[in-house]
């Protein structure tokens, strides 16, 4: 659901992690248990590895041991701030085949768009790319749902114009949920970048607000680790 995914959608070219999203269920996290020891996976930052912190939208981090996947950090999370829940993101997964014939099981272009919209700043080069990548790839035979999600995710101002006059009865209707397409016009270029910036803070803004308290959990759990670690010091 991260770097890995927008590498297997032509966006990026490396990750040097591993994201993805389970189902938080007893039995599921059981499965992961098996996977992680047979990649020799560690914890290594709060939270722990525990259900209830899944749920709250935690990311557990792992670095894994096994020489395959030496040094490789795993991040497993199970709820993201304005994306939907796993049953739905499974519903609309898609599935790759590589070379050597495995399939990956990704997260679908809409919803990784989705969960890419956070306060870090290389996410939104990425977020960038995403789109366009997938436009050059279909504009000339798309899918109307494609149009859709083009004029509410595209955040190049030439390209968005250029979708927008060919689409203006698409653009009308969804204006509401996405205001700025009332700028997607020649000789607005300006005025529409403008608006994408004002967009992308309002969207880093609303991330920084969803990770607040959990931002503030994370703290409390490190210092409740320093102490325990002076008081096992203490005693040895």
């Amino acid at each position: 659901m991260g770097g890995q995914a927008c590498v297997l959608y032509g966006a990026a070219e490396f990750s040097r992690d591993t994201d993805i999203a389970i189902l938080a269920s007893s039995a599921n996290l059981a499965r992961l248990n098996r996977a992680l020891a047979e990649l020799q996976a560690e914890v290594i930052a709060v939270p722990p590895f525990e259900a209830k912190y899944l749920r709250k939208g935690h990311a557990i981090q792992f670095r894994c041991h096994h020489p395959d996947a030496a040094a490789m950090r795993l991040d497993v999370m199970t709820k993201m701030r304005g994306v939907d829940s796993f049953a739905q993101l499974w519903r609309r997964r898609t599935t790759v085949s590589l070379p050597d014939g495995t399939e990956c099981e990704i997260m679908s272009l809409p919803d990784l768009t989705l969960a890419k919209k956070t306060q870090r700043d290389k996410d939104w080069p990425m977020l960038r790319r995403l789109v366009e990548v997938n436009y050059f790839a279909y504009r000339e035979t798309p899918a109307v749902k494609q149009i859709r999600f083009w004029l509410l995710e595209l955040r190049t101002p030439e390209l968005l114009i250029e979708l927008a006059g060919s689409q203006r009865r698409l653009v009308k209707r969804l204006m509401n949920e996405r205001p700025l397409l009332k700028l997607a016009e020649p000789g607005n270029e300006v005025a529409l970048a403008n608006a994408l910036l004002e967009e992308e803070r309002a969207e880093r803004e609303a991330d920084r607000k969803y990770w607040a308290p959990l931002k503030a959990e994370l703290e409390g759990l490190r210092h409740e680790k320093v102490r325990e670690m002076q008081s096992r010091n203490t005693r040895d």
